[in-house]
Order: C-alpha cells, then structure tokens, then sequence
C-alpha cells in the first residue's frame, strides 16, 4: 500500500555517500592512464639516449601536454565540487503582493510563462524564475541542471562552467592516452615492441577505459554545448520546445558568455572574472 506521506527522493541522499566514493575514481583513472602513459612508456623515453630526436622531441610533448591537461581537468573538477551551484537569497521575494497567499499567486500565474512567480512548498518560500529544488541536497539552486554525482553537488549557475570544462579536459586527457597507447600497441602485436605482462594489462586496461570515456563525453559534450549554445538546462530543454520564443535566448555569442564569461581567453580557465553573478542573475534576484 502506497504511502502518501513517503518521499521517494530521501533515498537519493545516499548519493552523497557515493560522491566521496567517485572523487576516489576520478583520481584512480587518472592514475591509471598516468602510469603507462608517463611513468611506464613516455617518461623514460624523453631521457633514452639511443632514441631517436623525432621521438624524443614526441615523448617530451607527450608528458608536458598531459600534465597540463590532467591539472586543468582536476582544477576544473574540484572547482565544480567546492562551488556552491548558487544558493537563493533569503531575503528575495518576486514583485508581488506580499499580503497574498503564495499558492493563489501560483494558481493565477500563466504556467506557459517562464518568468510567472514561483513558490518551493519544500522550502517554504519564493524563488526566481529558472530556479529548481534538488532533493539530494535538499534546497533550491539558482539555474539547476542537474544533481551530479560525479561532483557530489549540484550543477548551477555558479559552477556550471566548471562542470563543463570538467568534462571537456577529461574528453581531451581520454583521447590523448588513447593516442599514446596506440602505437604502443601497434608495436606489441605487431612483434616489435617488448613489455612485462604487468605493463602489458595496465596499458590494455586504461586503454579500453579511455576509449569508452572519450566516446561517452563526447555525446554529453555536444548535448551541453547545444544547452549553453540556446542559454538553456538539461532541466529546461523540454520545456523550451514549449515555449517560442524562449525569452532567455540573446544569441549564440552572448549565451555563451553568461556561462563562461565575457573574456575569450578565460573560457578555458575554471574560474570567474565577472564577479560573483552575471547580470541575468542580478535581474532575477532583483538585484
């Protein structure tokens, strides 16, 4: 018999148990890419006299190249965990009639509007326009697209950014060890090249997962530049079919920096030099 005073989404507050559990996973795989890759092949050819100026010159490139974007994707990483997805001000209130009861607001605002006042009866009070309330952490948060395991918190306007570099180093740090191994590889079964069976299965093993990474963040990566390209969410994209014309949309160009920022060349960086909230964000919070 069904219980109506049961919530379902309490037991997803164990997925915050399983976040500290992935932050281990991340650095596992990057580790295990990190061996083969540097320690076990790269490393000791960049320091190999008898190897050719080609090669040595290749290996060198190899190491600085996955360095730089294995620190760019745990930085990215890290930034999308210890930043608060945006948190709603306690003190916000829509323009409306403070003396009215929220829920004949709620029931007099046109629901095909985006921008219509909006009320969480979870946390029992008013929250902007785009603002959603996740039941893993237990609040709402500003432009939420998703609860992220991976990152053991929520995906929102504030880190959002970050989550997307995050993914997009670990596509590139996934497709440059597959790169690597391959002639490595290639070597091996064809007869030339010479490895202990221990390097052999390491090498194998962070081949595969690589490879299955890469083509896994690949789909997700074009899907949130689809998201960012119209200034819309995962949570959002249905209902922005609904809706023509979206009203957040201001063009590709000016979509893309309220998520990234307005300076080209910090896109690639997870950090944010436009100060705490954009200027939508300032709009929505009455700011």
């Amino acid at each position: 018999m069904a219980c109506p005073d049961c919530n379902v989404f309490q037991f997803c507050r164990c997925l915050k148990l399983l976040g500290n559990v992935m932050i281990l996973v991340v650095l596992g795989l990057v580790g295990l890419s990190y061996y083969p890759v540097v320690i076990a092949l790269y490393g000791p050819l960049m320091f190999n006299g008898e190897a050719s100026v080609g090669k040595t010159v290749a290996a060198i490139f190899v190491v600085v190249l996955f360095h730089l974007l294995a620190g760019l994707m745990l930085w990215s990483y890290f930034a999308a965990i210890l930043t608060d997805p945006g948190q709603v001000p306690e003190d916000f209130r829509p323009d409306v009639d403070p003396e009215e009861n929220p829920e004949a607001i709620m029931a007099q605002a046109d629901k095909s509007n985006p921008r219509r006042p909006r009320f969480c009866r979870k946390c029992k009070k008013w929250k902007p326009e785009r603002t959603h309330h996740c039941s893993v952490c237990g609040r709402c948060v500003l432009k939420m697209d998703h609860h992220c395991v991976w990152v053991m918190n929520c995906v929102g306007e504030r880190n959002y950014k970050f989550f997307f570099l995050f993914l997009g180093y670990t596509f590139l740090l996934s497709s440059l060890s597959v790169a690597a191994l391959l002639p490595y590889f290639s070597d091996f079964f064809s007869g030339e090249g010479k490895a202990t069976p221990a390097h052999l299965a390491v090498s194998f093993m962070a081949f595969i997962i690589d490879i299955a990474f890469a083509l896994s963040l690949c789909g997700f990566i074009v899907m949130h530049l689809k998201l960012m390209a119209g200034n819309t969410t995962t949570i959002e994209m249905f209902e922005k079919e609904r809706i023509k014309p979206w009203p957040y949309d201001k063009g590709v160009r000016k979509n893309f920096e309220e998520v990234l920022g307005t300076s080209v060349f910090f896109w690639f960086f997870p950090m944010h030099l436009d100060g705490a909230c954009n200027n939508e964000e300032r709009v929505r919070l009455r700011m």
